[in-house]
């Protein structure tokens, strides 16, 4: 049974925004947040931003906390990016778990959403 739906991935152009949408089951916004991560190829998974079902309080990873906004309505999490750079190209997942960036504390994941950042 899927629980997270990611989608909005794209290519864009260096300094371009996007915003990515993941839809949330009722049984995955029983876990403590809901976060965004993402994978660039030959790199680990990246905690980028979660945002806590309980309270809608959120906390961004400092690399991108200037640029990406966590938000939610209703059952939809969303991602705003902002200044999109070569660098933020990759496999953006969403993900239900306890609350940290940390991955490893994440346990239902959609299937991911392929951004790429491209002049």
């Amino acid at each position: 049974q899927v629980q997270l739906v990611e989608s909005g991935g794209g290519l864009v152009q260096p300094g371009s925004s996007l915003k990515l949408s993941c839809v949330v089951s009722e049984f995955a916004l029983g876990y403590y947040a809901i976060g965004w991560f993402r994978q660039a190829p030959g790199k680990g998974r990246e905690g980028l931003s979660i945002i806590s079902t309980n309270d809608g309080s959120t906390h961004s990873a400092d690399s991108v906390k200037d640029r990406f906004t966590i938000s939610r309505e209703k059952n939809t999490v969303y991602l705003q990016m902002s200044g999109l750079k070569a660098e933020d190209a990759a496999v953006y997942y969403c993900a239900a778990g306890a609350g940290s960036l940390r991955p490893a504390e994440y346990h239902l994941w959609g299937q991911g959403t392929q951004v790429t950042v491209s002049s």
